[in-house]
Order: C-alpha cells, then sequence, then structure tokens
C-alpha cells in the first residue's frame, strides 16, 4: 500500500479547505514587506486551534520538513520567508477575541487577531492595547518579534504586555509559559524566553495580554525646530525632566516632505516631534506647560497641539504612512529600513551619525523613529534589479548597525533578526550566544522551527 504525501496526510489530518498547494498563494506566502528575496513553501495550512498545530508539528516531522508561521506577513526583517520546502502556518484563521477579563486588565486571543480588531473590541470595555507598531500586524507576529512602536515610551513593549502564551513545541506537545497573575517568583521567566523568538522555539496558540484603561484626557502635538540636533535633544530633555510623555516620534526634513505629498497635509519641512500626552486634563495642562517650556530651549519654532480626536487620528496617520509614502514616491524600488536603538545618552550622537550615513550614500534616504526610547530609522528605497545599489543598501545598514553595537546598542529594535540581522549576533551577544544556540538545540533538536532565522546551532 503507498503510503500518503506529505500534502495528504496533512488533508486526512486537517480538512481539504485547510490545506492549500495554489501556487498563487503559495508565493504570497514566500515574501513579506522586506527586501529580501521571497522562497515558495511546498504547502500552506491554516490550523484553527492549538490541537490542529500541533498535528501539523507532528506530520512535519514525520516527513523531516520544517515549519514557518505566517500572520500577516507585514515582518520587515524576512521571518516569514520559507529558507527551504515546508509547510507555512498561516493562522489568519485563529483570530478570535476568547475572553476579556475586564477586571483584571486582561484579554485572551488567537494569534491571528489584529492591533485594530484587538482594540475595537477593548473600547467597547473602556480599554485599549498599548503596543502600536504602526503596521495592523497580528498580535501574534507582534508577540514573535518583540515588538514596539510609537508608545512603548510610555507603556512598555510587547514582552511588558504578555501575561502567559500557550505554544506548541516542536513535538507537537502544548504547554502555557505564564499565568493570570500580575507578578510571579516561579521558575525560569517562560514568556521573556519565548517573545521575541520569531517561531524558532514554538507556535503561538494563545497570548493573554495586559491591557489599559482609555486616557481620560488625549493631547497630540507637533513640535517644529530649525535642526535635527534641536529636535533629538528636546526629546532627550522631555525624558530627563520627567514629563510622562506617551509618545515621541521624530520625523526629519525629507520625511516631512513625503508625508505632505502622500498625506495631503501641509507640514513645514523641518525637522519635527509628533508627541501625544495622556492623563487627565489638569494634569496634562501643566505637562504641557513645561514641555513647551523645555522645546523653546531647544530653538523650537513651532509648537501646536491638537486635542479633537479627528486631528490627533490625522497626526498619527500621517505618521504611520511615512513608509507607505516613500514607497508611493519610488515605484517598481524596494524600501530597506534600518532599525537600531541605543542608549537614550547616546540618541544625538546615533542620529547625527545616521544623517552623515545617508548624506555620504547615493540614495534619498529619511530618518524617522521612536526617539523616546533611543530606536530610529532610516527610510531608503532602492532597486533590488541593480547590484551596485543593494550593495550600496547594505553598506550603509551595516554601518548603522555598528555605530549601534560600539555605543552598547542593538542591531534591531524592533523589527527582529530574522534573516537580515543574523551576521550581527555574535558580535552582539558573544559568548551568550552559544546559550542560545544551546536553548535553540533543547527546544528544536532537528532544527524544524522556523529553521536558519535568528539563533543557528546548525550551519
Amino acid at each position: 500500500m503507498q503510503m500518503p504525501t506529505l500534502v495528504e496526510s496533512l488533508q486526512e489530518t486537517l480538512s481539504m479547505s485547510q490545506v492549500t498547494t495554489n501556487i498563487t498563494v503559495r508565493e504570497l506566502h514566500s515574501k513579506d514587506e522586506s527586501y529580501h528575496a521571497p522562497v515558495t513553501p511546498e504547502v500552506v495550512v491554516y490550523p484553527y486551534n492549538a490541537q490542529d498545530v500541533s498535528e501539523i508539528k507532528q506530520i512535519a516531522k514525520q516527513f523531516s520538513r520544517p515549519v514557518y508561521p505566517f500572520g500577516l506577513g507585514s515582518s520587515l526583517e524576512g521571518l516569514v520567508i520559507p529558507t527551504e520546502d515546508g509547510i507555512s502556518i498561516d493562522f489568519s484563521e485563529m483570530n478570535r477575541i476568547i475572553e476579556v477579563k475586564e477586571q483584571d486588565l486582561l484579554v485572551k486571543v488567537q494569534p491571528g487577531v489584529t492591533r485594530t480588531q484587538l482594540n475595537k473590541e477593548l473600547k467597547k470595555y473602556g480599554l485599549f492595547f498599548s503596543v502600536d507598531p504602526g503596521a495592523d500586524a497580528t498580535i501574534g507576529g507582534m508577540a514573535a518579534t518583540n515588538a514596539s512602536g510609537t508608545s512603548s515610551v510610555r507603556y512598555g513593549i510587547m514582552r511588558d504586555q504578555v501575561r502567559d502564551i500557550e505554544v506548541v513545541l516542536a513535538d507537537g506537545s502544548i504547554i502555557h509559559t505564564g499565568n493570570l497573575a500580575a507578578k510571579s517568583s516561579s521558575g525560569y521567566n517562560l514568556n521573556g524566553l519565548f517573545i521575541g523568538s520569531e517561531g524558532t522555539l514554538g507556535s503561538f496558540t494563545e497570548i493573554t495580554l495586559e491591557v489599559h484603561g482609555i486616557p481620560e484626557h488625549i493631547v497630540a502635538g507637533r513640535a517644529v525646530f530649525p535642526t535635527i540636533d534641536n529636535a533629538v535633544e528636546a526629546a532627550v530633555s522631555t525624558l530627563h525632566a520627567g514629563v510622562p510623555i506617551a509618545r515621541c516620534e521624530l520625523v526629519d526634513e525629507p520625511s516631512v516632505k513625503k508625508t505632505n505629498e502622500f498625506s495631503d497635509t501641509d507640514y513645514p519641512v523641518q525637522p519635527t516631534l509628533f508627541l501625544e500626552f495622556h492623563g487627565n486634563e489638569a494634569g496634562l495642562n501643566q505637562d504641557l506647560a513645561f514641555m513647551k517650556e523645555i522645546v523653546k530651549e531647544q530653538g523650537c519654532e513651532e509648537i501646536e497641539f491638537e486635542q479633537d480626536n479627528a486631528a490627533r487620528n490625522k497626526l498619527w496617520e500621517a505618521r504611520h504612512n511615512l513608509a507607505y509614502a516613500y514607497i508611493h514616491g519610488a515605484p517598481g524600488k524596494k524600501m530597506m529600513t534600518t532599525d537600531v536603538c541605543v542608549p537614550i545618552s547616546e540618541l544625538a550622537g546615533a542620529i547625527r551619525h545616521a544623517r552623515k550615513v545617508v548624506d555620504d550614500s547615493m540614495f534619498e534616504g529619511g530618518i524617522a523613529g521612536h526617539v523616546g526610547d533611543g530606536n530610529y530609522h532610516i527610510i531608503l528605497m532602492f532597486d533590488r534589479n541593480s547590484e551596485e545599489e543593494i550593495q550600496a543598501a547594505a553598506k550603509l545598514n551595516e554601518e548603522v548597525v555598528k555605530y549601534a553595537l560600539s555605543v552598547g546598542g542593538t542591531c534591531t529594535g524592533e523589527h527582529g533578526v530574522g534573516l537580515g540581522k543574523q551576521k550581527y549576533q555574535a558580535e552582539e551577544h558573544g559568548e551568550s550566544l552559544f546559550v542560545m544556540k544551546k536553548i535553540k538545540e533543547a527546544f528544536d533538536p532537528e532544527n524544524r522551527l522556523n529553521p536558519f532565522k535568528l539563533v543557528q546551532f546548525k550551519e
């Protein structure tokens, strides 16, 4: 009797509708938003629950195939791109908000739930989920990369919001990494281990998150400066002064120009801080007055605040659409976004270095980032068909990473390691990298979970 193939085994165990080899679907799962070359998976599967994922892992083991997690494909470092024939696990059908525990400020979701979907539901309870990476990413993908974004300066990054994860391991076993308590001194911190593991240790099937009450009062604003140094120093001074700022985003002149063209705004084409404050009205009035004094000392030429909800949304929509503004302005080209994070004390020098790197390159590039926590990006467009431009973009990226590492920073503040940042792991982590490889080997001895990403024990 002929043994069933990989695809037949998956169809028998799941259902015909959950398994596809359609070339169009497979090609959609061969790439993400990054500049890395696409690789088409052998088959795409759509699990409904943890048991489905467990059975997929067991079949993968039986046929010696790797598995690759896929959310919305919005990752920026090739995290979901296959490295060889295998199974792409698309979690879009696992998109239920399982339970809102409003009294505990917790919510339990499946990994395919998107940030926008979650906040729409939480609003009914007067709550919101704070991590805002810009893209409407899935919660599973955000947990896998330890995402952050515009609001992390106030509320923290993804790792700070996760209370418990249901994880399916390489052998198909299902575990929980935490509990519902606000703190614990019991056992190893498995939450911290799995958050940011990029699917290399297990697949997330349920995630319990901390959420927050919607602030009584929200004010957003823009502060315009004569130079990028002034803008950075104003951000650093604001943090040093203890102003409880919720968002602090830097956008340089080229990026403001792109924003105006794409979002139909008319902001002054100068270095700008996009700001937001949360709290009660009386307290915010004091914070805003203090903020005005701080930015004035740094040469601020214009500062405006918006309390109207529509005006605030327009401001942040313009900031979040910055990447798409660059893409729209360079049809046929691919975007590269650098992503490093440095100590706040090193931020001004790092931004100056980044600007010089761009000015010395062959590219027109912009600088933007979450300067409130030391994370910044260079956005540039390059021709993937030009070897000269590919090498120049890679050289620029490497210069920025090397500088960040030299001042005690990291090669990636929020986008993840994936394919693009592997080569910097030894320099950043030193002897600790060998410990990470041992962890990977312990959880995935056959190297089948998103192989050749993040940390490798088999070359």
